[in-house]
């Protein structure tokens, strides 16, 4: 999770009337949210929230093309969690398609990896109770010796770092950072691989593996307890059965 104690029952959530006064807003484009202006799905689709061992918890109905989810003034609303925004998210379905979009949330929406991911610069990961940064730096030139024909002191191996992993604090500050080469996987984890979080209970042995594919990194879950999530930095398209973690809050979207 982002932060704080997991969740350890069901949480109060709020279908908000479509009659209420208002509407909340996009702060990105500005663009109302509210429900009035969404049409009705045909078929109803579910959003299930889920406990740490995965049980469901709690059941909502998305009915229309575009819900809002936050802890006040949104469509469905979970008013016990501290660590969602107020309109955190949503998720809009487009004929058989359906989306997630972060609404400038202070925490961040979260989409659990379901396959490898190709890695973007700026990207951001959730692996156990870490937010892991990554970047890219670009292919290194050659380090000509000076005009004295003196060469640099420093490490020639890896002989080419193009990217890094950082790890931020809960300010959003760096801390720790691992660099990236071609030809070269690391694992992460809590107590084995190349970059170890030894303090991180919720941090599976061997959580995650990031691969190099010639100028390009994927990462993968290794079939960790809790998942790896990527952060959602525009609009995410989701699958059957997507897992989202927004605030202190897993969810899991259905098909009725």
């Amino acid at each position: 999770m982002t932060g704080g104690a997991p969740p350890t029952g069901p949480s109060r959530a709020v279908a908000v009337p479509d009659d209420r006064a208002g509407g909340a807003q996009c702060p990105q484009c500005g663009q109302p949210l509210s429900r009035r202006r969404s049409r009705p799905l045909a078929k109803p689709i579910k959003l299930l929230q889920l406990d740490e061992a995965g049980d469901v918890v709690g059941t909502f109905g998305l009915e229309r093309e575009e819900t809002s989810i936050g802890r006040a003034g949104a469509d469905i609303e979970f008013a016990d969690d501290p660590f969602m925004s107020p309109v955190h998210a949503q998720i809009s379905v487009r004929g058989n398609e359906m989306y997630v979009r972060d609404l400038g949330s202070r925490n961040g929406t979260w989409h659990f990896l379901e396959a490898a991911y190709r890695m973007e610069d700026g990207d951001l990961f959730l692996l156990g109770s870490q937010v892991i940064r990554f970047r890219r730096l670009g292919y290194p030139g050659p380090q000509p010796p000076e005009h004295d024909a003196t060469r640099r002191l420093g490490s020639l191996l890896p002989g080419a770092d193009i990217a890094c992993l950082t790890q931020l604090r809960s300010d959003g500050s760096d801390r720790d950072s691992f660099h990236l080469s071609p030809g070269r996987a690391v694992r992460l984890g809590r107590e084995q691989g190349d970059w170890v979080f030894p303090y991180d209970p919720s941090m599976s042995g061997v959580h995650a593996e990031v691969r190099s594919e010639d100028a390009d990194f994927v990462i993968v879950d290794a079939e960790s307890r809790n998942g790896v999530a990527v952060g959602v930095r525009t609009e995410m398209r989701l699958n059957d059965h997507a897992r989202l973690l927004m605030g202190d809050k897993l969810l899991r979207i259905e098909r009725s």
